[in-house]
C-alpha cells in the first residue's frame, strides 16, 4: 500500500491530493525561509490561529444560506479575511502601543482562537457542524476530499510559490538588512507586509491538509533544516522548498496508505525527520561534522604537545599521541624520536620562539592574534619576516 501511494498508484484524488501537498510544502518551505531570516517565525502561528473564527463564521453563512457548509472555497475565503484581520491587529498593536511584537502576537492568537473556539463549539450544538467536518481544519484531513478541494489546494500552493519566486529577491534584502534595503529606496513597510500576505495566503491553502495548529511547523521547520546544508540565503530558499515539498509529499502518501492515520500531524512528522536527518549530517553545520571537526583538532593538539615533548627530550606518557606520532613516523615503537621526529620536533620548537617573538611586537599584533598553538607560522607571516624573526633569535634557519 505504501509503495503504491508513494508511486502514486492509489487513485486520482490520492494522487492529486499528494501533488497538491506537494505544492503547499515547497510554498510553505520558501515562504517560511525569509520569515525564518527575518526573524519572525512566530507571526506565522498568530496567522494560522486567527484563520479558525473565518471558517467558522463562512460555515455559518452558507448554512443560513440554504447550503451544508462543504464549500472548500468559501471557508477558505472566510479563513483569509479573519487572518487578515488577525494580521492588521497585530501590526497595529506593534506600531501604536508600547506591546513588542510578541506580546502582541500573543495576544491576537489567544483572542482569535479563543473566539473560534466558542463559535465551533456553537456550530457542533446546531446539529451540522460535525458532518461540514469543521474539526478536520484544526489538524488537518484528506479523508473525504473532493476533487475541486483538491484543485483549489494545488493551485493555491502554485499560486503562492509563482510569487514567492517573483518577489524574492527584495524579500531576501528586507530578510537579511531592512536598513540597507530601505538605503537602496525599497519599501520596507510595504515588503514586510506582502511578506506576511503570502504567508497567510500558505496558512489558508494549507489548512485542509495541515491544520491551523500545525501549518507553523510545514512553514519553519523545512528553512531550519535547509540553513544546516548551506550558508547562501538563495540555496536555503531552494532546499527549504525541496524540503518542505518532499515531508509533504511522504506524508499525504503515508495518510493515503493507512486512511487512519491523520495527514497533518504526519506531515510534520516527516517534517522533523528531515530536519533530525539534516542535524544529524549536513556537511558543514551538523552534529556528525562537528565531531569529526572536533576530532581532528584533538589529533592535531596531541601531535603538537607530543613534538613539543620531543624537542625538550620529555617522556611522553600519553598513549594516543604515541600512537599518533609512531603512525606518521615520527617515533619508533619505544618512545624515541626518529631523525624525522627530531626535525619536526626541532621545527615545532623553533616556530614557538617565533610566535612568542611575534606576541611581543606591537607592530604585529594583528598577526599575533592569529595564534592557537596549531596554526603554522608560515601561513601569517612572509619568509622575509621569518627570516628577520629568525635573526633576532639568533641561531641559523638553516640548523632547523
Amino acid at each position: 500500500m505504501l509503495i503504491d501511494a508513494l508511486f502514486l498508484q492509489m487513485g486520482y484524488n490520492a494522487t492529486l491530493v499528494a501533488i497538491g501537498a506537494a505544492l503547499l510544502g515547497a510554498a510553505s518551505g520558501i515562504t517560511g525561509t525569509f520569515l525564518f531570516l527575518r526573524k519572525r517565525a512566530l507571526v506565522s502561528d498568530a496567522v494560522s490561529h486567527a484563520t479558525l473564527p473565518g471558517v467558522c463564521v463562512a460555515f455559518l453563512v452558507l448554512v443560513a444560506l440554504g447550503g451544508d457548509g462543504r464549500n472548500l472555497a468559501a471557508l477558505l475565503t472566510g479563513s483569509a479575511v479573519s487572518a487578515g484581520l488577525g494580521l492588521l491587529c497585530m501590526n497595529w498593536l506593534t506600531r501604536n502601543t508600547r506591546l513588542a511584537e510578541d506580546a502582541a502576537i500573543g495576544a491576537v492568537l489567544s483572542v482569535f482562537f479563543g473566539f473560534g473556539v466558542v463559535l465551533l463549539t456553537v456550530i457542533q450544538t446546531l446539529g451540522v457542524g460535525r458532518q461540514a467536518g469543521l474539526e478536520g481544519f484544526l489538524l488537518g484531513s484528506t479523508a473525504g476530499m473532493l476533487y475541486t478541494d483538491a484543485l483549489v489546494i494545488a493551485g493555491g500552493g502554485a499560486a503562492v510559490l509563482f510569487l514567492v519566486l517573483l518577489t524574492r529577491r527584495p524579500m531576501t534584502m528586507v530578510a537579511f538588512d531592512p536598513e540597507y534595503a530601505a538605503a537602496r529606496g525599497l519599501p520596507v513597510s510595504k515588503i514586510d507586509m506582502l511578506m506576511m500576505g503570502l504567508v497567510m495566503a500558505v496558512t489558508v491553502v494549507g489548512l485542509k491538509v495541515v491544520g491551523l495548529i500545525l501549518i507553523v511547523a510545514l512553514l519553519i521547520i523545512p528553512p531550519v533544516a535547509a540553513r544546516f546544508w548551506t550558508e547562501r540565503a538563495d540555496q536555503v530558499v531552494i532546499l527549504a522548498g525541496v524540503l518542505g515539498a518532499l515531508a509533504a509529499y511522504l506524508g499525504a502518501a503515508i495518510s493515503a496508505s493507512a486512511p487512519n492515520l491523520p495527514t497533518g500531524p504526519i506531515i510534520v512528522l516527516m517534517s522533523f525527520a528531515l530536519f533530525a536527518l539534516s542535524l544529524l549530517v549536513a556537511p558543514n553545520r551538523g552534529v556528525l561534522a562537528a565531531v569529526l571537526r572536533h576530532q581532528r583538532f584533538q589529533r592535531r593538539l596531541h601531535m603538537r604537545q607530543g613534538l613539543l615533548a620531543l624537542a625538550q627530550d620529555q617522556t611522553i606518557y600519553e598513549p594516543l599521541t604515541l600512537r599518533l606520532l609512531s603512525r606518521a613516523g615520527l617515533v619508533r615503537a619505544d618512545g624515541v624520536a626518529t631523525r624525522s621526529g627530531q626535525a619536526r620536533a626541532a621545527k615545532a620548537l623553533r616556530d614557538e620562539r617565533r610566535w612568542d617573538i611575534l606576541r611581543r611586537d606591537q607592530a604585529q599584533e594583528a598577526a599575533a592574534a592569529l595564534y592557537d598553538g596549531l596554526r603554522e607560522i608560515e601561513t601569517v607571516l612572509t619568509p622575509d619576516q621569518i627570516a628577520a624573526i629568525d635573526r633576532e633569535i639568533g641561531t641559523p634557519k638553516e640548523a632547523f
